[in-house]
C-alpha cells in the first residue's frame, strides 16, 4: 500500500503597508516625531538582525508598538545596520522603513500625509512590497 504524499508549502505574508521615510535624524528623535504625528507610541525594541554568509549578523535599529484598539501592528526598521549594510539595497536612498499590519481601518495615504508633516521628516514614499527584490527582510 502506497502512501500518499503531501507537501507543505508556507508562503511569507507580503500583506502590509510599507513607508519609506527619508529622515537625517537619530532614529530616536524620529521616532519620538512619527509617535507625535501618528498618535502611536512606537518604542526601543532589539535591533532586527540579518545573518550573511561570510560577513556574519548585520543589526539594524528597530522599534515597535501594538495599537489593542485596532489591532494594527507597526514597526520601524532602519535601512542601514551598525556595520552599513542595507536591509533593502534597491531601495538604498531610504532611510527608514514603517511596516504597518493589520490595517483594515486606516487609510495608507491618510498616515502618509500625517508623516510628511512630522518635522524630522525630510520625505515619505508607499511602497508595495511585492516590487522589492529583497522584501523577505521586511518579514517579522
Amino acid at each position: 500500500k502506497l502512501m500518499a504524499k503531501h507537501k507543505l508549502i508556507l508562503d511569507d505574508d507580503f500583506s502590509f503597508d510599507l513607508i519609506g521615510i527619508c529622515s537625517s535624524n537619530a532614529d530616536y528623535r524620529l521616532t519620538w516625531g512619527i509617535n507625535k504625528g501618528l498618535s502611536i507610541a512606537l518604542h526601543k525594541d532589539e535591533d532586527l538582525s540579518l545573518h550573511v554568509k561570510k560577513e556574519g549578523d548585520h543589526l539594524f535599529s528597530f522599534y515597535s508598538y501594538y495599537d489593542e484598539f485596532e489591532h494594527i501592528e507597526y514597526y520601524l526598521v532602519k535601512n542601514v545596520s551598525n556595520n552599513y549594510r542595507h536591509l533593502i539595497p534597491e531601495k538604498n536612498q531610504v532611510d527608514y522603513f514603517l511596516v504597518i499590519k493589520n490595517n483594515f481601518t486606516l487609510e495608507i495615504n491618510d498616515i502618509l500625509a500625517s508623516l510628511k508633516r512630522v518635522e524630522s521628516i525630510l520625505t515619505a514614499f508607499i511602497f508595495d512590497p511585492d516590487e522589492l527584490k529583497s522584501k523577505a527582510n521586511l518579514v517579522f
